[in-house]
């Protein structure tokens, strides 16, 4: 059987490693001419982590990476509003991974060409259409040159939020939406800030800050490396964006030059960052289907989402052991296909609705709401149980409750 991954970003490199496990041949098509350890930071969560064992990479995680012992959300005085253990410091089988994205995309790259071969991955291929029933793609090289590949099985699409592969399947659907706020995120060299491995969010919806360290040893200085993003909200519609603008480091220092705290200096990390990137903050409508005959989607281009609850990257992670496990179950490929797709599609499109309403993140717009002047006694403002509801219930949703997931193998 012969598969064709369009996309070599997180998802579309998972995939292909889960389906070589399970003895396919693959080939992924990417369209950047070089893939290069470009971006910031990302969480792995345990669910991801786990698949990404059964694929022999967890030495290698945890190399590359900061095992993420707590979470933790504060308001924007710096209170703290809730606290939770992560990974393998809550109980779970596996850890959470808080890693450097463009790393861990070239960790999966350097995997597919060792155990699948250079061969099989083509860069510089960029998917501009498909004829099913002819089984025929066409890519467009360099120079517009034009290449067309036959003959295959099966065609994923991991094209990514502007997937070629979901507009040919819906040629109606437009632009993604936008939030109308926009992520500048951005690395900076810094001390660490409480337990050395947390993952703070600070704020509230309408103006969040995040931070986490993506490196384990100091530099000479004492100095990891803080991944951060500062969320604010903007005027502009989504057509007048570039995804690839930098954006104005005084402006987001203005914005939070107040939010200097006891255990994190934010305009010290602000200041302190070489390059800040805007990224709209968007997603799409769940979509009513993802499979026709032997087309479908996977990661980003099935169901782009809020990056809320550190759930973009890792659900494509979990999309890429279910198509595998299905093509490898023995019935024909359209029935594999839809089978897939009825298990993820619902379960995805719950987190891109959930994401919509700020998923756990909401715990600080409901402090914000309920004590916009800060707190004295943070049981005056909301309950422990509450806070426990709205944590467990997410974590139920997006697939990693704990005592679930220990189940699995």
């Amino acid at each position: 059987m012969k598969i064709i991954i369009a996309g070599g970003g997180i998802g579309g490199l998972t995939t292909a490693l889960s389906l070589h496990q399970k003895g396919f041949h693959v080939h992924v098509y990417e369209s950047a001419s070089e893939i290069k350890p470009l971006g910031v930071g990302i969480n792995l969560l345990p669910h991801a982590v786990r698949i990404l064992t059964l694929l022999g990479l967890e030495k290698e995680l945890g190399q590359l990476g900061v095992a993420t012992s707590e979470l933790a959300y504060y308001n924007k005085y710096g209170q703290k509003i809730w606290q939770e253990p992560r990974g393998k410091f809550a109980g779970y089988n596996w850890s959470q991974y808080s890693v450097h994205r463009g790393l861990f995309q070239m960790l999966l790259y350097d995997v597919v060409k060792e155990r699948i071969g250079g061969d099989h991955i083509y860069t510089g291929y960029k998917l501009v259409s498909f004829n099913a029933s002819e089984n025929k793609a066409v890519f467009l090289q360099k120079n517009t040159h034009k290449e067309i590949v036959t003959g295959f099985d099966v065609l994923i699409g991991a094209d990514g939020i502007h997937s070629a592969v979901r507009n040919q399947l819906y040629p109606g659907e437009g632009e993604p939406q936008f939030s109308g706020n926009i992520l500048h995120r951005a690395i900076t060299k810094e001390k660490p800030f409480l337990s050395h491995s947390s993952m703070i969010m600070a704020g509230s919806p309408k103006q969040k800050f995040v931070a986490y360290p993506i490196s384990t040893i100091p530099d000479e200085n004492g100095n990891l490396l803080i991944n951060w993003i500062a969320d604010l909200p903007s005027k502009e519609t989504l057509k007048e964006r570039d995804w690839n603008r930098k954006s104005e480091k005084q402006k987001i220092f203005n914005a939070y030059r107040h939010w200097k705290f006891d255990w994190l200096d934010i305009p010290a990390l602000i200041e302190g960052a070489e390059n800040i990137y805007e990224f709209p903050m968007s997603d799409r409508d769940p979509l009513p289907r993802w499979s026709f005959g032997n087309i479908t989607l996977l990661g980003d281009a099935a169901h782009p989402m809020y990056p809320i609850g550190s759930n973009g990257g890792s659900q494509a992670i979990l999309d890429a052991e279910c198509i595998a496990g299905y093509l490898a179950a023995g019935s024909d490929v359209e029935s594999a296909l839809k089978a897939y797709e009825q298990e993820r599609l619902p379960a995805t499109a719950k987190i891109v609705l959930q994401n919509r309403q700020m998923g756990p993140e909401q715990v600080m717009q409901i402090v914000e709401d309920r004590a916009p002047d800060g707190f004295k006694n943070l049981d005056d403002v909301i309950s422990r149980q509450e806070l426990e509801e709205i944590a467990n219930h997410y974590k139920k949703i997006a697939g990693f409750a704990k005592d679930e997931l220990n189940k699995k193998r």
